[in-house]
C-alpha cells in the first residue's frame, strides 16, 4: 500500500474496484479482461473459504452446544484421526470410508 503518496498510479487503477488504492507492482489488472478473470476467481476463493470457515465452525458448535458426538470435533485435530483407525463419517462405519491414507491421496490425484 503506497499510503498517500500515489503520484505515479497507473491509468487502469480508478479507484473504482475494492481494495484499489494505486498500487499494482506486476501490472496483473492492466488488461480488462485478464483482471475481470482475477475478480472472478477472488469471488470463487472467497466463497470455499467462507465455506470452510463453517465447516471448521460446525463440527465444534453441535459437540459443544447440540449434543452430536464426534471423533474429533477440533479442525485442527479432526485429520490426525485417519492414522487411529480411520474416520466414519456421522458415526455410521458403512457410510462413507476414509480408511487408507494412499486411498485418500489417489482420490485426490484424480480429481485434480
Amino acid at each position: 500500500w503506497l499510503g498517500t503518496n500515489t503520484t505515479n498510479v497507473p491509468a487502469y487503477l480508478t479507484g473504482e474496484l475494492p481494495g484499489d488504492y494505486g498500487w499494482d507492482s506486476a501490472g496483473l489488472g492492466a488488461d480488462p479482461t485478464t483482471l475481470a478473470c482475477y475478480r472472478e476467481a477472488e469471488l470463487i476463493h472467497a466463497r470455499w473459504a467462507m465455506l470452510g470457515t463453517l465447516g471448521c465452525l460446525t463440527p465444534e458448535l453441535l459437540s459443544k452446544f447440540g449434543g452430536v458426538q464426534f471423533g474429533e470435533p477440533v479442525w485442527f485435530k479432526a485429520g490426525a484421526q485417519i492414522f487411529n483407525g480411520g474416520i466414519d463419517y456421522l458415526g455410521n462405519p458403512g457410510f462413507v470410508h476414509a480408511q487408507s491414507i494412499l486411498g485418500i491421496l489417489a482420490a485426490q490425484v484424480v480429481l485434480m
